[in-house]
């Protein structure tokens, strides 16, 4: 069976257009404006592109220092503990595509990064997103408040399973 998604290095071309996308409140939080651009093009946030098998660009994903929030417990991180960030195009969320989406993204993770442990921060709010990690294993370790924004977030964590390895 083929693929459904394709993860790549995000291109210029690509992160200009997730710089355009706009989400409903409340997660117009995720919303990303053109000054974003430099620090999606910054390869030690790792930002990499996810497209469908037509080649079309349905979301994002970056590991490590990005994808954590301010105010969380970070102290255990990479090699062990990797952190994930993704962004679905607007015109997917809701739609039953999450699941596919991270768990394609977590395969990617597991060849490149070889961690033993795949965290992800969640806006207590985005009850999809948190949803979409629980179903794949995730469980909640950590709730903490992000300060200037007082929006609550959870950082889930699972194991990396070994069949992700390859």
């Amino acid at each position: 069976m083929a693929a459904l998604y394709t993860i790549s290095p995000l291109t210029a071309e690509n992160a200009w257009e997730i710089t355009t996308w706009s989400y409903d409140p409340p997660y117009d939080l995720y919303d990303l404006a053109p000054e974003h651009l430099s620090g999606l093009l910054t390869p030690e946030y790792r930002y990499h592109q996810v497209t469908d098998q037509s080649g079309s660009l349905v979301g994002y994903c970056c590991f490590g220092l990005d994808a954590q929030v301010p105010g969380g417990d970070y102290r255990q991180s990479e090699p062990e503990v990797l952190d994930i960030g993704v962004g679905l195009k607007p015109s997917y969320t809701g739609r039953g595509y999450g699941v596919g989406f991270v768990r394609s993204v977590l395969g990617y993770a597991a060849v490149i990064y070889h961690p033993a442990i795949f965290r992800a921060t969640v806006a207590g709010f985005n009850h999809r997103s948190l949803r979409t990690f629980q179903n794949l294993g995730f469980e909640i370790k950590e709730r903490f408040i992000r300060e200037l924004v007082e929006i609550e977030f959870f950082q889930l964590e699972r194991q990396v399973k070994e069949k992700e390895n390859g």
